[in-house]
């Protein structure tokens, strides 16, 4: 077998041996296939690249082609001329390069003539044929030809003037640079059957190469469309988001979008206006007609005062005007009308909407609506039996004023439309209270089986007999109206609508309202029996089920709620019925409010985990339980949580959110419970352990919390955590030598470097300053990167003047933590209090080098400047401070602080930009607001501050300052339980105050009422330098 690659890009398959073969035979089957005659065929050897041009007697193998191989087929292009001495045979002849007949002349058969133009002169026909080139172009300059040419005849100059319009010849025609004229130079010579294979083989080589270069010109054609699109885009494009939107627009405001005008200035004429006095004449008859005349013209009494005087009488052809307001009025009415069946196409049902806003204020309405009064009548008498339109006319009357054609109008209407229920409310509507009865009696008598009818007449009752009455007499003619039944059952006593019910249920079997309506009335016994009933009737209704287990509730039997949920569910399951978890958990939520604790348990148990995949369950749980929470649904995520626990045992996260949703909604006793059962199947998780220690605490029970820190201890010996609360529960119930033999034992079993800080701060409470120096000096040599003992040695020393001693406890914190921001401060602070503020602004600056981009530095920085009264100098500051850490809120805060008063509103509004949600700028947006007396916006701004940084103790300072001066105790008692509860740590003035030695041992509303004073003091005393 052979392969052959055509030039059309296709690939043929010859079934040859290659042994046996010729060459001579591969071309008789290659032109067999491919009718490529053997002649023209050039084969091409691809392994090694040769050409075949040897004897075809040689066998194939002995050409280097074996089995399967692929040989390249080459056609050469050798013109499309006839071989000489073939006889050449005319073209067809082209209409327009054709030679016209004598004396025509174009058009004149359609009446046109000839015309002359500065062009040409004469008539308007065909130019002068041209002499034939041809012969030039090949035989020589106009010289005869001596033989038989190739492409032409014999001799004679008559048969080259022949031979030359035969060609069609035209020198006028369209030049092509690369083929001549569009006749070619080989018009005249035959196309054959060679000429047709190559061209067919060309052809295919032009499609093979178009589609290599297909691809690559698609994508560039689509970048360029996708380029030019994106820089020229449609307007509906622009628009698109917009007109997305206008689905939210109601029809009232759709209606209320003002009409545009047209605004263009090509409809903006200028109008010449020019101003001409007015002739007496003119004033003259304006107030003739303006005159009131109380006597009768003299000729008009001489006519006994029954003729007018043409005079004053408009010259006004009535009857014209007449006939013009008919047209148009037919004009308009021809229009609304259907060309087929010639009904009227007005919506009556949409001018019925417009008509309950309609009101008459002007006379342009009154005739609108007599125009509307005509297509309305149009309407009804183009088609009689459409309701919409009876009563569109009939509103159209009411609302002109004229209640007695309305109701004319409609009465027309119920007997054109005598089963449409519309209608007769719409009669009963506009009817008089006396009649209404009686028009209703006539619809219900009309149509029967309306229950918009009956409710109707029942509205019109005026005691709950009566309607309870025609309630009734509407169920006889439609019993198994479920709306007719409710609101019967909702007229009538509790032992009526028990009997009501027992026969709703017989009547409308399939209506679950009405089963459970009917449990609800009755005993429990009997209630139980209505249940199985109405479960027998509906087997694939949930809510039966559900009913069944509030009542076991109710009634004490919450053993068998879950046993109830749980049967249903598999009801429902063998009856086909999807249980969709989502359902549920609102059924569960439902019964929440409903009282029904009990029966939400049953049901979260039983269905939290359907639809789950097990590897999804708890991140799905955990989140159902908050948005539960966050729902207000407290029992259904205890519910969740309990069935979570369940599941996952030893999942810490579980029970600490379990924990926090009884702190915030349950009470100790379930806390303590609770937190009991987690630490008994998680024993090595400290923070259970603390909790519950806390938890104790706070309820005033230490030696419970005592308890349970010593249970911890047992559990994980090596705690250090669990040291530390023992720590702080000593420390803080007063028991110092309690917490220094905790501390000991700690020190002694290896503690890091938080024991010795809790050391040192004991004995600096119990005032043994020796003690406290040798802890910090050996926690130092154990911990010499720990900087918050590096500043307790710093602060020991300056609290007994000994400043150089601080100064080389800083520098030597600051060598072993060069990246300490307190240490950096606090040295700072102490070099200006010794040396003055160029010391100050020296440290300051080699903080910032070493670490860039710090606010706090900054602003060290520019208040030592306004301490010492350079204001200048602190701008400037202020202004490389803000380049460089353009987003920090507390640089942003001390610049509105700063700032004149006139510019601090500008400030602010920069400073929110930048940051918007820094609640150090918020809080200094909040004082501005306060400055200018504006107590409620500060109050606002200061509660969205603590709310973003409750940890922050200067913003409850502050907000507990602004209740003190314009709040209520109740806001003020608000704030401070705000406060306690997020027990704040942090805040460059509560920390100052949280920290002395006298406050050690305060509350956190101490410390909040010490705080708000010390900010009151600060305030009077920048109030008096501003004076100053």
């Amino acid at each position: 077998m052979v392969f052959v690659f055509a030039p059309n890009g296709k690939t043929i398959c010859l079934h040859l041996n290659p042994s046996t073969a010729t060459l001579h035979d591969l071309k008789l089957s290659l032109h067999s296939k491919s009718l490529i005659p053997p002649s023209l065929q050039r084969l091409i050897l691809s392994s090694p690249l040769r050409l075949l041009t040897s004897q075809d007697s040689l066998l194939l193998s002995e050409l280097g082609v074996g089995p399967n191989s692929t040989l390249t087929l080459h056609v050469p292009f050798l013109g499309g001329m006839q071989a000489p001495g073939v006889p050449p045979t005319r073209p067809r002849l082209e209409f327009l390069n054709s030679k016209p007949p004598p004396n025509y002349v174009a058009g004149l058969g359609r009446g046109a003539t000839g015309f002359t133009t500065r062009s040409d002169i004469g008539p308007a026909r065909a130019a002068p044929d041209l002499p034939d080139r041809s012969a030039t172009t090949i035989g020589g300059a106009g010289a005869p030809s001596t033989g038989a040419g190739r492409g032409r005849g014999k001799g004679g100059e008559e048969e080259e003037d022949d031979e030359g319009d035969d060609k069609g010849y035209d020198e006028n025609q369209k030049f092509d640079e690369f083929e001549g004229n569009d006749v070619g130079l080989f018009a005249s010579a035959e196309y054959d059957e060679d000429d047709k294979e190559a061209d067919a083989v060309w052809e295919a080589i032009d499609k093979r190469m178009d589609l290599r270069r297909k691809d690559r010109r698609e994508a560039r054609l689509k970048q360029e469309i996708e380029k030019y699109r994106a820089s020229n885009p449609k307007i509906t494009e622009q628009f698109a988001d917009l007109k997305r939107k206008l689905h939210t627009l109601s029809a009232q405001e759709w209606d209320s979008i003002p009409e545009i005008g047209d605004y263009s200035l090509r409809n903006k004429k200028k109008r010449f206006e020019s101003f001409v006095p007015v002739p007496d004449t003119l004033l003259e008859k304006a107030r003739q007609e303006q005159e009131h005349v109380t006597a009768l013209d003299p000729r008009s009494r001489a006519a006994g005062g029954t003729e007018t005087p043409w005079a004053q009488t408009p010259v006004t052809d009535l009857t014209a005007v007449g006939e013009g307001r008919g047209t148009v009025l037919s004009l308009k009415l021809d229009r609304l009308s259907d060309s087929v069946s010639g009904l009227t196409v007005v919506d009556p049902k949409g001018y019925l909407t417009d008509l309950k806003s309609m009101k008459i204020t002007s006379d342009a309405e009154i005739s609108d609506i007599k125009k509307a009064r005509l297509l309305l009548k149009s309407v009804t008498q183009t088609n009689p039996k459409h309701p919409p339109g009876w009563i569109a006319a009939a509103r159209l009357e009411e609302v002109a004023g004229k209640i007695q054609a309305a109701r004319q109008l409609i009465r027309k209407g119920c007997e054109e439309c005598p089963k449409n229920e519309d209608v007769w409310i719409e009669a009963c509507r506009l009817a008089s209270p006396d009649e209404a009865k009686a028009v209703i009696a006539r619809g219900v008598k009309s149509i029967p089986n309306s229950v918009k009818l009956w409710m109707q007449a029942a509205k019109l009752e005026h005691g709950d007999l009566n309607k309870s009455r025609v309630l009734r007499k509407g169920l006889e003619h439609i019993p198994d109206s479920v709306r007719l039944w409710k609101a019967v059952v909702e007229l009538a006593n509790e032992e009526d609508a028990r009997l009501l019910l027992h026969r709703a249920v017989e009547c409308c079997p399939l209506h679950v309202e009405l089963w459970l309506a009917l449990a609800r009335l009755e005993t429990y016994d009997n209630a139980k029996k209505v249940l199985n009933r109405a479960r027998e009737r509906l087997p694939k209704e949930p809510a039966i089920w559900i009913t069944a287990a509030k009542l076991e509730e109710a009634n004490g039997n919450t053993s068998m709620v879950g046993k109830i949920i749980e049967r249903g569910i598999r009801a429902l399951q063998r009856e086909g019925v999807v249980i969709d978890r989502e359902a549920w958990m609102k059924e569960a939520e439902a019964a929440e409010r409903a009282g029904s604790v009990a029966t939400c348990q049953a049901i979260i148990h039983n269905t939290i985990g359907i639809g789950v995949e097990e590897e999804d369950r708890k991140r799905t749980w955990v989140a159902d339980a908050e948005e539960c929470k966050k729902r207000g649904s407290i029992e259904t995520a205890r519910a969740i949580y309990a069935h979570a626990l369940t599941v996952f045992l030893t999942k810490k996260s579980i029970w600490l959110k379990a924990a926090q949703l009884e702190k915030s909604h349950g009470t100790r006793e379930s806390l303590d419970a609770l937190l009991v059962k987690a630490v008994q199947y998680n024993p090595k998780a400290e923070v259970l352990w603390l909790m519950g220690a806390k938890e104790k605490w706070l309820a005033g029970d230490v030696p419970g919390a005592r308890a349970i820190l010593q249970e911890a201890y047992a559990s994980i010996p090596n705690s250090e955590e669990i040291w530390l609360a023992a720590f702080k529960l000593e420390f803080e119930n007063h028991e110092p030598e309690r917490a220094r033999m905790l501390l000991a034992k700690a020190r002694e079993r290896g503690g890091t470097e938080r024991v010795w800080m809790k050391s040192a701060i004991v004995e600096r409470e119990l005032g043994n300053t020796a003690e406290e120096r040798r802890l910090l000096d050996e926690g130092l040599q154990r911990f010499p990167s720990f900087f918050k003992l590096w500043l307790m040695l710093g602060q020991l020393e300056e609290r007994f003047d000994h400043l150089d001693r601080a100064r080389e406890a800083y520098e030597s914190g600051l060598k072993h933590c060069p990246n300490c921001i307190p240490l950096w401060l606090s040295l700072a602070i102490l070099e200006e209090k010794t040396k003055g503020l160029s010391k100050a602004r020296a440290v300051l600056t080699v903080a910032r080098k070493k670490n860039p981009q710090t606010p706090e530095l900054w602003l060290a920085a520019i208040r030592a400047e306004c301490r010492h009264g350079q204001r200048k100098e602190a701008d400037n500051l202020m202004s490389k401070a803000l380049q460089e850490c353009p987003k920090s809120g507390i640089l942003w805060a001390a610049k509105i602080e700063m700032s004149p008063r006139n510019e601090r509103k500008r400030t602010s509004a920069d400073a929110l930009k930048n940051c918007d949600k820094d609640p150090h700028v918020i809080a200094a947006v909040a004082k501005l607001f306060w400055q200018d007396g504006k107590a409620e916006k500060a109050r606002t701004w200061l509660n969205k501050a603590v709310t973003l940084a409750p940890d922050i103790g200067d913003f409850w300072a502050l907000y507990y300052k602004l209740e003190l001066q314009y709040g209520s105790e109740e806001t003020k008692r608000e704030v401070l339980e705000r406060c306690v509860a997020a027990e704040p740590k942090h805040g460059e003035k509560w920390q100052v105050v949280a920290k002395a030695l006298e406050n050690s041992h305060q509350p956190t509303e101490a410390i909040l009422k010490k705080v708000a004073v010390a900010i009151g003091r600060e305030e009077i005393a920048a109030e008096n330098n501003g004076k100053h």
